[in-house]
């Protein structure tokens, strides 16, 4: 499995937390089994606090280049064939890329377009179809659709190999205790650490409502979330605990999601490392225009084997439903907790996206 091969992954930057964290991830995780990788990305801005420099180059074999660069004949006149392409997300490779391609491989790499992760009962009959190319330098050619999911019959989740050895470090070692310390150091043993990474829910001003007559402390992400909850605030004449957050890189991401006790999550890369993580977890899926997301927010209840309290509290935070945000009690959360932990144990049994991708490639 760990013999190298050149990996080439184009990402084109909508929501650079999402689109850019999971091919980061994938990057990291190719280059920690032993591979070759060019990222190649259209916006790296959210790389100079997702990955450092210094990270960056404890990480062999990689390089992120600019998307400009795979369309300039210049660049890629010298550029060694690659053994696999992935576009991330529907992006289209740039023609010029493409026609360099067909010109050195002696062989057609293995192409394979990722596409988003959903848990509808279609994934696993679309997963690893072959998409024969109609036209263009690479005509005869065929690419493959590869589907991360949750059930067998998917390309499953990213997951590092050593990710619950880190985690239970962390929970075990006193690193939990220290974080919370840091981040929340008036913390009561009875109140709440709650995570917010989230876009701009129309019933988030109830939960800042709800929070303020609880024992809490409401940890607040930057960007999109910070901005929301700000804006929130002006609307109301109750003032929750809460403190804003830096960025961080990935592995700084998933010790907040460790140390709190609820999570608010949105998009893709964080709803999976919300799902590790195994605390209770509220997930805001990227809406679109036509309600699609609609089906996707069932399809993961479904798949969680969701009690009604947090299908309701998600029904409501996604504006799928109108009403009141059910309220964070203690039996709640516990029966959140218990829910989250079965579903985690269940995906844990099935092979990870990456073991899947390069046995998949392979072929």
């Amino acid at each position: 499995m760990n013999s190298p091969r050149l990996w080439d992954i184009f990402c084109a930057v909508i929501d650079n937390h999402g689109d850019l964290g999971v091919c980061w991830r994938l990057t990291r995780q190719l280059a920690e089994a032993g591979q070759w990788v060019r990222l190649w990305v259209d916006d790296d801005a959210a790389l100079r606090w997702m990955a450092p420099p210094e990270s960056l180059a404890l990480l062999h074999g990689v390089q992120v280049l600019p998307w400009a660069h795979a369309s300039d004949k210049i660049k890629l006149a010298n550029l060694p064939p690659a053994d696999v392409w992935i576009e991330a997300f529907g992006c289209t490779l740039p023609e010029a890329f493409v026609a360099h391609g067909v010109a050195t491989h002696k062989h057609p790499p293995a192409w394979i377009n990722l596409e988003y992760l959903s848990a509808e009962d279609w994934v696993p009959r679309l997963h690893g179809l072959p998409s024969p190319v109609m036209s263009g330098p690479a005509k005869g050619w065929t690419k493959h659709f590869f589907y991360p999911g949750f059930t067998p019959g998917t390309g499953g989740l990213l997951r590092e190999s050593d990710l619950l050895t880190r985690q239970q470090a962390f929970m075990n070692s006193g690193q939990r205790a220290a974080w919370r310390e840091q981040h929340a150091p008036d913390l009561t043993a009875e109140a709440l650490l709650i995570s917010l990474f989230c876009y701009e829910p129309a019933a988030l001003p109830q939960l800042l409502t709800q929070l303020a007559g609880t024992p809490h402390q409401l940890l607040v992400t930057p960007g999109r979330p910070l901005s929301a909850v700000q804006r929130g605030l002006l609307k109301l004449n109750v003032q929750p605990h809460w403190c804003a957050l830096p960025y961080t890189d990935q592995s700084g991401f998933d010790e907040m999601l460790w140390a709190c006790d609820l999570n608010f999550v949105r998009g893709e890369d964080s709803l999976v490392r919300a799902l590790w993580a195994g605390n209770p977890f509220i997930w805001q899926v990227y809406p679109q225009d036509d309600n699609a997301h609609h089906a996707k927010l069932e399809a993961l209840l479904d798949g969680l084997q969701a009690p009604e309290s947090l299908r309701r509290f998600h029904r409501v935070w996604n504006g799928v439903e109108g009403g009141q945000l059910p309220e964070l009690t203690t039996h709640v959360l516990q029966e959140w907790r218990h829910c989250a932990q079965a579903a985690r144990a269940r995906f844990l049994t099935q092979d990870g996206l990456l073991t899947q991708l390069m046995t998949f490639t392979k072929h």
